[in-house]
């Protein structure tokens, strides 16, 4: 299969119409009860058709929750990684925000086999390394290779690591050949950053960052302040506007509203629904809905706690949680309740299963009653989080109406991902998940929580496993074999109940009204490519 295009697949192609139309009619719904909140693929739109009277030149800056952690870099979406990652490191192909379609990126063009056992990569020959160096597909193993390393604890490391060989039959042509066909091999490559292999010791102790990206990093003072200058020599022409990009660490969410406000800061993407939602309502503000990089909250239970490993008792969660009232007073509208880690754009999403648990206090006790005492629960979240401290309270009253005893437990936010990737929860936690706005097998292959080789619930199956592997070895995973793949794992995901979803939430930035083109990549790495100041 060839792809000189990305959209010459024609199922591909299709499927991008129909999720784009989808989530396009999300977008709408979403914004009309959203007084002064814009879309991010309006954004994009509007930063492609005003590159002609885009102003050149200033400094943007930005209101960060954490710094940088080396060790964790490669985890998509731990403090300070995700504006690096998009700042300074291109990928090989790009989602755009609408579709699952990919587009060129540091690859120009592409070749999928009709097996799905090997995909050619053509890759561009006007590319450079921050530092001068020519970019060439021995970067691009390089960072496929590390990304496979298990150091990293990247979440897409099992499809990394699924790549069986490498070929490089001239400077900027990569083929990669798999043991099996790899359903989500473009998610990988969406979400790899391309790293300086000749610059990898500064890389691994954080001494330095050097990629290919529209912005390098020129200096960085831990835990205050991160900053970045324009790519001169950058491969898109004209691109980017912006000067310059300084990051201030500000740990709480009002304190980062308090910069908004007073001008100290242009752009947050850390504020609560609410606040988010009542800035865009404010003169010389504005604030833009992630259509797209779309992420769920829930309840994950360990299963080896005790009382937890009662699927019984886990159904009576699922019973017991009001995921109307979550969405409404934690999420202000911008998402929708479901039971299944699939938004409405996602092959997967099942609309009949989603209504499979509803709240029903009555069903809940009825269920604990079945099992027999439960101790007290542990409920851990990230205490700094004010979004997930709400969920967490409503939980725990929702819980206490069906019978259960949950105590809260916030951490620092360190010690939550620590427990996340070690499984070392003590009984039930709260928190988003992502990766499920991409290929629907990259969640239960790769994310922490859903991972069937090893994940955060202590959770093992050999029906979960099996409906995991056969969803992800897809060679086309929009053909007629993939629907029925799909069901499988939603089948498996509701009747083991080892991860209880709450709602979609769609991720909002709030920002100065001057800043014009401000989006995001699919995986919500910044994307100030186009991003310009009036």
């Amino acid at each position: 299969m060839s792809h000189p295009h990305p959209s010459s697949s024609p199922r591909r192609g299709r499927r991008a119409f129909l999720r784009g139309a989808g989530l396009a009619a999300l977008a709408t719904v979403g914004a009309a009860g959203l007084a002064g909140c814009r879309s991010a693929v309006a954004v994009q739109a509007d930063a492609g058709a005003g590159a002609d009277t885009a102003t050149r030149g200033g400094n943007l800056r930005v209101g960060l929750r954490g710094d940088l952690s080396p060790a964790q870099f490669l985890v998509v979406g731990t403090g300070a990684g995700p504006l690096v990652t998009g700042l300074v490191y291109d990928t090989l192909t790009r989602y755009p925000l609408t579709a699952l379609q990919p587009q060129p990126q540091l690859a120009r063009s592409w070749q999928l086999s009709a097996d799905g056992l090997s995909l050619g990569l053509d890759l561009r020959d006007d590319v450079r390394f921050h530092t001068g160096r020519p970019f060439a597909a021995a970067d691009a193993e390089f960072s496929l290779r590390t990304y496979a390393d298990p150091r990293w604890t990247a979440q897409l490391r099992s499809t990394a690591a699924a790549i069986t060989d490498y070929e490089i039959p001239d400077p900027h042509r990569l083929v990669l050949h798999f043991a099996a066909p790899l359903g989500n091999i473009f998610d990988l490559l969406d979400l790899v950053p391309i790293l300086d292999r000749e610059s990898f010791a500064d890389f691994t102790t954080g001494a330095n960052y050097i990629g290919t990206g529209p912005f390098r990093l020129t200096s960085r003072t831990p835990n205050s302040r991160i900053e970045f200058e324009r790519n001169e020599h950058y491969w898109q022409p004209g691109r980017p506007y912006l000067d310059r990009v300084e990051a201030a660490i500000i740990p709480d969410a009002q304190a980062q509203l308090n910069a908004l406000r007073s001008g100290q800061i242009d752009y947050t993407g850390a504020l609560s629904y609410r606040d988010s939602q009542r800035i865009g309502r404010t003169a010389g503000f504005a604030t833009t809905a992630l259509d797209g990089a779309e992420s769920q909250i829930y309840v994950g239970a360990n299963v080896t706690a005790p009382g937890l490993g009662d699927v019984r008792v886990r159904r009576a969660i699922a019973y017991a949680l009001d995921r109307n009232r979550v969405m409404a007073d934690v999420y202000r509208g911008t998402g929708y309740p479901v039971n299944l880690p699939w938004p409405t754009t996602s092959p997967a999403y099942d609309a009949a299963r989603n209504a499979t648990y509803r709240r029903d206090v009555g069903r809940a006790t009825a269920l604990l009653a079945q099992a027999g005492a439960v101790p007290e629960l542990l409920l851990t979240y990230i205490g700094a989080e004010p979004s997930h401290q709400a969920v967490a309270q409503i939980v725990q009253s929702n819980l206490a109406d069906a019978g259960l005893r949950v105590r809260l437990d916030p951490v620092e936010q360190t010690v939550f991902l620590k427990q996340l990737i070690g499984a070392k929860f003590p009984g039930l936690w709260v928190t988003g998940h992502s990766f499920t706005q991409f290929e629907p097998s990259t969640l239960a292959v790769s994310a922490y929580p859903f991972n069937a080789a090893k994940n955060a619930s202590r959770f093992s199956s050999p029906a979960y496993t099996a409906a995991a592997t056969s969803a992800w070895h897809l060679a086309d995973p929009a053909g007629p074999q993939a629907r029925d793949r799909y069901s499988a794992l939603s089948g498996q995901l509701l009747d083991a109940l080892f991860l209880i979803e709450i709602g979609v939430v769609v991720p909002q930035i709030a920002t100065a009204a001057r800043v014009r083109g401000a989006s995001a990549r699919k995986g919500g790495q910044p994307d100030f490519t186009g991003t310009y100041l009036t």
